[in-house]
């Protein structure tokens, strides 16, 4: 089977600029070969580490060493501030830095040939990748792996190491501080955020040393990839990390991703705007089934009842934010209208008055105005069978449309599924048979039917079985659903990512993906033109992070980027209203970027289709809405 080689385009304008604003940083910088060297000796008791040559001599470490003080510092960041047009900071905000790139527009190919240019520009040796979790390890493993032979070219085949961190070789970590060629380690943040990691116990295969201690003697620079999630979302986890961090004894700390909760000494920023306003970006469209009056959209879940202090019932309705709906549990007595409650929704306007309320043991139910009943443990309306079923068309149908629309451009088209529950979409059986779970049914179906119509026929000559598949983690065989962040999550992560090539080589029959994980940075792939959600219940996952998936350009049979503006399109077949999409979509760059909608050009942002449930037709100028 053929597999496609990626190219890389070492000239891109924006990235250069990124590169660049990060190794000006450094101006005045020599370009030094010094090393330190590295001893345990012992003082009461413990292990102590030295980095002066002249009291020990035992272990040579080639170090990284900075000259330059925080006033030039501050004078470097100054002129690339405001060369970029970024506001300039009154001091330095420690060695932290940061660089916002929009997802999808090559923020790991940014970091990792800006490492190649601060060994060119001042010999710096010894750099740290960490990640937050496994899928964004194996992205950045494959960006190592595929863009090897161009980054010798670009950089006179200059000897490199990288390599992933693995508690089980630690030979490679003395390697990573002895070592006078570059060094790369990408680490994950949990393999020495706690005391107990072996990356921070004395080892007899290291002489008694700590393997962090050889990375400190280094005194790497450390490249954060997506910080907000590397750094936790708990003010505990924060300071927990950001000690752990910092006892790795970087030199500096390069912080990259699209959205930064702390951008410290900002030095660069890519913006969505500016991407979607350069085309280094795929559009986006939405395809909603869900009518604003709502299409099985009325949801009602009875979680308890209480007569102990008058009767009451504690019900999960959809409550109206800022950012969208979201499912709330709120208490109701009786006379209490869910209109009011859910903040006006339009689903509960008509007859969702609660008329009674039964508390008697085995009968406990509630009653509404219109003559619906609700019972406890159970849920009436949300994301049913009947709109699942409908998405699941809707998508094979976009995707034999762009199928179509490709024809004879080398360009593989895939699709993208995320749902709840594995079992939903394959039943794995004690004895190890496997059969089709509902929404597996689903897909087989509409692609049978879809593809005998004449438009489709012959499109894709593969039969159904071998066009669909899912990732989903292995536990003695069966797949088992997920967060994306547990050893489990290895084996499906490995298979997404670095078999990446063979994915996107049309002699691969799948071009259906069907995944459990979380939507998490680090699931994305060039050639996702569309995203279906699949959840029982309604995502609350951030938009943004969403269509992160899907947002990178795609690329040809020769591993081109494809810049073809009617091509580069995501379609999002979303489980909510276009409105609710669209709303929450805004307010996260509101939120993110401080962009106040209505008050800035409105040509600058991504248009939304907002096609009419069930008889969606190919984009076109009449088809787009602003996102005002």
């Amino acid at each position: 089977m053929s597999t496609i080689k990626f190219k890389f385009d070492g000239n891109l304008d924006y990235q250069q600029k990124a590169i660049e604003s990060v190794v000006a940083l450094f101006e005045g910088q020599p370009l030094a070969n010094e090393t330190y060297s590295v001893s345990i000796g012992t003082q009461d008791g413990g292990n102590q580490l030295s980095l002066g040559d002249e009291e020990f001599s035992n272990i040579a470490a080639v170090a990284n060493q900075l000259v330059l003080t925080d006033e030039l510092l501050l004078e470097n960041l100054h002129k690339i501030q405001e060369d970029n047009n970024i506001p300039l900071q009154p001091e330095l905000a420690g060695h932290h830095f940061s660089v916002e790139m929009e997802t999808g527009t090559g923020k790991t190919y940014v970091y990792l040939r800006t490492l190649f240019e601060l060994n060119k520009r001042y010999g710096f040796t010894k750099f740290i990748v960490v990640v937050p979790s496994i899928a964004i390890r194996e992205g950045v493993q494959k960006s190592l792996e595929v863009m090897r032979e161009h980054f010798k070219e670009l950089y006179d085949q200059v000897p490199y190491d990288s390599f992933v961190y693995d508690p089980k070789r630690l030979g490679q970590v003395r390697q990573f501080a002895t070592s006078n060629k570059i060094q790369l380690m990408v680490i994950n943040i949990q393999a020495f955020d706690k005391a107990r990691a072996i990356m921070n116990q004395e080892n007899d295969r290291l002489s008694g040393v700590r393997p962090i201690d050889f990375i400190r003697a280094a005194c790497p620079i450390m490249i954060i990839d997506e910080p907000q999630s590397v750094e936790g979302d708990t003010r505990k986890m924060q300071t927990k990390r950001s000690q752990a961090l910092e006892s790795l004894n970087p030199l500096c700390t390069l912080r990259y991703s699209a959205t930064h909760k702390n951008p410290y000494n900002l030095l660069y920023v890519l913006n969505p705007i500016d991407a979607y306003d350069l085309r280094l970006v795929k559009r986006i469209e939405v395809a909603s089934l869900v009518g604003e009056d709502g299409f099985n959209s009325t949801f009602v879940g009875l979680k308890s009842v209480d007569n102990s202090k008058g009767i009451k019932a504690r019900l999960q309705i959809n409550v109206d934010e800022p950012a969208g709906p979201k499912k709330k549990i709120l208490t109701f007595k009786q006379g209490d209208d869910l209109y009011l409650k859910s903040k006006e929704r339009q689903e509960y306007q008509h007859g969702w008055l609660v008329a009674n309320i039964s508390c008697e043991p085995g009968l406990e139910y509630v009653e509404f105005s219109n003559g619906q009943v609700v019972r406890l443990g159970e849920e009436l309306g949300g994301l049913g069978d009947e709109l699942m079923r409908a998405q699941v068309h809707e998508t094979v149908e976009q995707h034999l449309k762009k199928e179509h629309a490709v024809r004879g451009k080398g360009i593989k088209v895939l699709s993208l599924f995320f749902i709840d529950k594995v079992a939903n979409y394959r039943v794995y059986r004690d004895d190890g048979v496997t059969s089709l779970g509902k929404i597996g049914r689903w897909f087989e179906e509409a692609y049978n039917e879809l593809t005998q119509k004449p438009l489709y026929k012959g499109l894709l000559s593969f039969p159904v079985e071998q066009v669909h598949n899912g990732y989903f983690s292995q536990d003695k065989g069966i797949a088992k659903d997920t967060s994306g962040k547990t050893k489990a999550d290895e084996d499906t992560y490995a298979l997404i990512m670095r078999d990446k090539e063979r994915l996107l080589s049309a002699d691969e029959p799948l071009r259906f993906i069907f995944s459990h994980s979380a939507l998490r940075e680090g699931w994305d792939n060039p050639n996702v033109f569309q995203i279906c959600t699949l959840n029982e219940t309604r995502s609350q996952d951030r938009k943004r992070q969403e269509i992160g998936r899907g947002l990178r350009l795609p690329v040809d049979e020769h591993g081109e980027r494809v810049f073809d503006p009617t091509v580069n399109r995501l379609t999002v077949i979303a489980n909510e209203s276009y409105d609710d999409f669209a709303r929450q979509l805004q307010s996260e760059y509101e939120e993110d970027y401080g962009i106040g909608f209505g008050r800035v050009d409105i040509t600058a942002f991504a248009k939304l289709a907002n096609p009419e449930a069930k008889q969606y037709t190919p984009p076109g100028p009449g088809h787009f809405q602003d996102v005002v």
